[in-house]
């Protein structure tokens, strides 16, 4: 069970990883980065982030370029929130596959001739 103020911590990150990877895509060109979550382990020591990329045939280029990055990254990271964390964590990318995974899902559930339900509409 997480703590609150992990829980904090993991808002505050996501957030500010959010804000940096819109420049940081910028800089990139012709591609969009955004930060679908962020998980620190109870002792705020490490962060895995996993990023959303479209498109999603860059995402393995994508990854390895913000790895090479992750110094910069968290640098930047740190500068920014200098006055809220002590201690910046280490951080590992990954790439959020679940978009991908929903729609090899709704794929396998067409061909077996199911239809997936979708919520209706409130009035």
């Amino acid at each position: 069970m997480q703590g609150s103020r992990q829980e904090k911590i993991e808002k505050m990150l996501q957030k500010e990883f959010g804000e940096i990877f819109v420049l940081y895509a910028r800089r990139i060109g012709n591609v969009i980065v955004s930060v679908s979550e962020v998980r620190v382990t109870s002792d705020l020591s490490i962060a895995k982030v996993f990023l959303s990329i479209f498109p999603t045939a860059k995402s393995k280029e994508i990854i390895e370029r913000v790895e090479a990055d992750s110094k910069s990254l968290r640098y930047e990271l740190a500068r920014r929130l200098r006055n809220n964390l002590r201690i910046i964590p280490e951080f590992t990318f990954h790439n959020d596959e679940t978009e991908e995974k929903l729609a090899h899902i709704d794929d396998i559930l067409a061909n077996a001739g199911i239809k997936p339900n979708k919520p209706e509409p409130e009035d």
